[in-house]
């Protein structure tokens, strides 16, 4: 099989005509695009008007629920009765879909407590729940 051999005549050549072509693409791709965002702005819409409007938030934070030792039930500093956080779950619940509950008991203390604010959080039809631990230090 013969090879061909390359004189000092030969200078390699760089092809520029695919680049070029990429080059035309994208040029036709932005002056099409900004075109539809001019046309846009012409048109002569007349919104329509609310009286009330609230503004677009995130989703909010999860409810973090402490349990102290002595059963009492806490929103933050805020001390609450059962009731009172069943009725503050159910009112998340309906403001927001997805709302998370983050429930914070003492360790060495009964799980009684823990459970009646679960079967709160169930009677919410919360499911996000997440129990609040820390790691245990190695002996």
């Amino acid at each position: 099989m013969p090879l061909k051999a390359f004189s000092s005549e030969d200078e390699p050549t760089i092809n520029m005509t695919p680049m070029i072509d990429c080059v035309f693409l994208l040029l036709i791709f932005f002056m099409v695009g900004t075109s539809y965002s001019k046309q846009e702005r012409q048109i002569d819409v007349k919104l329509p008007t609310v009286a009330t409007a609230a503004p677009l938030t995130a989703a909010p934070d999860e409810i973090v629920v402490s349990i102290t030792g002595d059963g009492q039930v806490q929103i933050g500093t805020e001390k609450l009765t059962l009731t009172q956080l069943e009725e503050r779950l159910s009112l998340a619940k309906k403001r927001y879909a997805e709302q998370s509950v983050v429930i914070r008991g003492s360790g060495p203390d009964p799980y009684q407590y823990v459970a009646d604010v679960l079967e709160i959080c169930e009677r919410a039809e919360i499911s996000n729940i997440s129990l609040a631990s820390r790691l245990r230090e190695r002996k």
